[in-house]
């Protein structure tokens, strides 16, 4: 089961669509919504995420899913909370609401263009908008990066070279997390792609079709 969390924003009204689709390998695919700025703030997102985790687990004979082969995919925001969800345990405090007695946790997470350190400089707008939806106390614990630990999921990280709103600095910081905690990680750097995972300047290498065949391929090993 793949659990594919929005992008775009944190914010109301930007939600982007997957750029791959895994039905078409034969996965379930579990698209989920969360609260957003303005009327919500952080960690209302990261709640609704885990909760959202929960309720598929509670209900998997509805569904029909197996509720131990549950994975993560999202997209810029998406991406950064499918991070923060697949790292972040029960002790952050995030796992609120019903099914506290079920976990959280999920078997692989892809994470595609999303801010993984808060606390490191963005592009203005993003800037603008990290302050709107965070708290400047919050920026430590809201970092994927923080979170990261021996014991992690296996993670895909997906990022273009010439992302103009989140930079693969941020993409090459999770990944390096993740190595040095001896975690299972792999990163997948797209030149001339953008932040939707398009090409700008030229042709986009590695191709949306080999992207696409390497996020499948992981996702079939991890949840084998």
């Amino acid at each position: 089961t793949l659990v594919f969390i929005h992008g775009g924003a944190w914010t109301e009204g930007d939600k982007d669509p997957l750029p791959v689709v895994p039905t078409t390998a034969g996965f379930l695919v579990v698209s989920i919504n969360y609260r957003m700025y303005p009327a919500y703030r952080f960690p209302a997102m990261i709640e609704d995420v885990k909760c959202a985790i929960r309720y598929l687990r509670a209900h998997a004979a509805l569904f029909n899913l197996d509720p131990e082969r549950i994975a993560l995919i999202g997209h810029s925001a998406g991406g950064h909370l499918a991070a923060l969800a697949g790292l972040a345990g029960e002790e952050a405090g995030w796992d609120r609401g019903p099914f506290a007695e079920l976990s959280s946790r999920v078997q692989a997470v892809v994470e595609m263009s999303g801010p993984t350190d808060l606390t490191r400089p963005f592009p203005d707008w993003m800037m603008v908008q990290k302050e709107l939806v965070f708290g400047a106390e919050q920026w430590v614990s809201a970092s994927p990066v923080t979170h990261v630990h021996a014991s992690a999921p296996p993670f895909l990280i997906v990022h273009g070279d010439a992302d103009p709103a989140v930079p693969v600095e941020q993409a090459n910081l999770l990944y390096e997390a993740l190595i040095r905690a001896g975690a299972p990680a792999e990163l997948l750097t797209l030149h001339n792609a953008g932040h939707g995972l398009e090409p700008l300047a030229g042709e986009m290498r590695p191709s949306a079709e080999e992207m696409f065949g390497r996020i499948i391929g992981f996702l079939t090993h991890c949840l084998a």
